[in-house]
């Protein structure tokens, strides 16, 4: 147990697996990685990331250039360290404290990974236009989104950052009615531009309003391999439904974010995220 920047920081060994680990902050999981097997990826929607990444992955020649916006215990780093061939990868997190603790017990063997301290969205106006390929988002303060990053001004960001046919990748949450979701729909769809293609994935549960839940919210101004990700959605051991744009736009209405009028995400139901 360490005090980080943001909070109290621990470090859970996984009694079922031998060099597995839990990183909490404040009781609320933040990632899990087993350092004898990267490609473990113990969290749903961190695996539900990894499908629709590696599928796009799947379909370029070159090596990309991903950004990790939300460093964690650098889950999905190591993964696309041997999952993704070539990748240069960049992480931005802006807890110290936790970056430290991280680097200190969670040895990172992976080449091309950097990690900067750095707040994820002033990281993102200091980088130049079109400077990388895939951007993953996920960024918690203890389970809620920060406001600056649910806006448009922000969206308009990592689409400038993105080169053309680019990704962005998002890790949300929400629960029915999908208030939130369906605005980082819009949001995402505004910055990107009305002819980007958008998807969703999530547990059919959460899609069916019964429970609160991770969504994965992703965009682009390419082609996005809806095949190929569902198929790996409808193999994982908790199945994810796939929702393209126009289905993604009819179930989650809603209007873009700016930053006059941003919140945080909504506060998650008591115990929804919670690690005793």
């Amino acid at each position: 147990m360490r005090t980080v920047d943001f909070g109290v920081a621990k470090l859970l060994p996984d009694v079922d697996r031998a060099d597995a680990w839990l990183l909490t902050v404040d009781g609320a999981p933040q990632s899990y990685v087993d350092l004898a097997d990267p490609e473990h990826l113990e969290f749903e929607y961190v695996r539900r990331v990894a499908y629709v990444v590696e599928a796009v992955c799947d379909t370029r020649a070159a090596p990309v250039d991903v950004v990790h916006l939300g460093g964690g215990a650098l889950t999905l780093p190591r993964r696309f360290a041997r999952t993704v061939p070539g990748a240069a990868q960049d992480v931005i997190e802006a807890d110290r404290g936790l970056a430290g603790l991280v680097a200190e017990h969670l040895p990172l063997d992976a080449p091309g990974v950097r990690t900067h301290v750095a707040d994820a969205r002033e990281w993102l106006a200091a980088r130049p236009d079109a400077s990388a390929d895939v951007l993953v988002a996920d960024v918690f303060g203890g389970s809620r989104v920060p406001a600056h990053l649910t806006t448009l001004e922000y969206a308009a960001q990592a689409a400038r950052v993105l080169r053309g046919g680019g990704l962005y990748v998002a890790n949300l949450a929400d629960a029915a009615p999908f208030t939130f979701l369906g605005s980082q729909l819009a949001t995402l769809r505004a910055a990107f531009g009305a002819d980007a293609e958008v998807c969703v994935l999530l547990e059919p549960g959460v899609l069916r309003g019964r429970r609160y839940g991770n969504a994965v919210l992703a965009a682009t101004r390419g082609e996005l391999p809806l095949a190929a990700v569902a198929r790996r959605c409808a193999a994982d051991p908790f199945p994810a439904r796939v929702l393209g744009t126009a289905e993604a736009v009819r179930a989650f209405p809603g209007a873009p974010v700016r930053d006059a009028a941003a919140a945080d995400s909504p506060e998650p139901p008591g115990g929804a995220f919670t690690v005793g």
